[in-house]
C-alpha cells in the first residue's frame, strides 16, 4: 500500500493544484493538512482504504464555491464528479473510484450527506478537524476578511441579547459552526482531538470578548 500511496501522491496533488484559485484557506497547505490529519485516524483504523482517503484529501475541494455561494451546498457533488473523471483519465484503479467520490460528497458540512463507509468518516473528520484550532482560526478570520464580514458585533460579541450571525460577524462562526463539530465526528479520535481544538478556539473567544469590550 505505501508504494501506491507514494505513487499517486504527487501525481494527486498535481491535479490538485492545477486549476486552484488564490484561496488562501482552500491552497495546497490545507490539503497536505487534511492528509495529515487522515493519517492519524488511519492509524487507527487499518480496515479503511488508505488510496481511497488519500485521494478524496486531496481532491475534495476540486471544486470550490465561496462560503457565501448560493451553490455551495452542491460544490462536492461537482468536486466527486470531476474527481472521478479526472481520476478514470489517469488509470486510476477503477474500483476505488465509487468510493473516492462518495467520500468528496460527504465530506462538506453544508451538504449534509452522510458518510457510509469509513473512508468518507475519515475524510469528513480530517477536513473538520483543519476548522478547529490555532489553523482553524486564522482560517475563520481569513475567510469572513473574504467575505466582507466584521469582526464582532460592535457591542454584544458574545450574542448574549440578539440572534447570531456568521455571515455578518467572523466570531459568531466559532458557536454557530465550529462548536458543534466536534459533537459531529465519526470517528473516536476525530472526537477527540476535536474536543481538544474547540478549547483552544472557546478561549480565544472569551479572551476576544474582554478585549473588545
Amino acid at each position: 500500500m505505501d508504494s501506491l500511496l507514494d505513487y499517486w501522491q504527487p501525481r494527486l496533488i498535481a491535479l490538485a493544484t492545477a486549476g486552484q484559485d488564490d484561496d488562501g484557506a482552500h491552497d495546497i497547505n490545507h490539503l497536505h493538512r487534511v492528509w495529515r490529519n487522515a493519517t492519524l485516524l488511519l492509524a487507527r483504523h487499518e480496515e479503511a482504504d488508505a488510496l481511497v482517503v488519500l485521494a478524496a484529501c486531496y481532491l475534495h475541494d476540486l471544486v470550490n464555491l465561496p462560503k457565501n455561494h448560493p451553490e455551495r451546498h452542491l460544490a462536492s457533488r461537482q468536486a466527486a464528479a470531476l474527481a472521478t473523471r479526472e481520476l478514470a483519465e489517469r488509470d486510476f484503479p477503477a474500483e476505488r473510484l465509487a468510493a473516492v467520490a462518495h467520500a468528496i460528497e460527504c465530506h462538506s458540512f453544508s451538504a449534509a450527506l452522510p458518510a457510509h463507509t469509513i473512508e468518507a468518516q475519515i475524510v469528513q473528520d480530517a477536513d473538520r478537524l483543519d476548522a478547529l484550532g490555532a489553523v482553524g482560526l486564522a482560517r475563520l478570520f481569513y475567510i469572513a476578511g473574504r467575505m466582507g464580514s466584521n469582526l464582532a458585533h460592535s457591542h454584544d460579541p458574545l450574542a448574549r441579547h440578539r440572534e447570531r450571525d456568521d455571515r455578518a460577524y467572523a466570531l459568531d462562526h466559532i458557536e454557530t459552526k465550529l462548536a458543534t463539530l466536534p459533537g459531529k465526528m465519526q470517528t473516536a479520535t476525530g472526537r477527540q482531538l476535536g474536543e481538544e481544538r474547540l478549547a483552544e478556539l472557546l478561549a480565544f473567544r472569551d479572551r476576544f470578548a474582554e478585549e473588545w469590550a
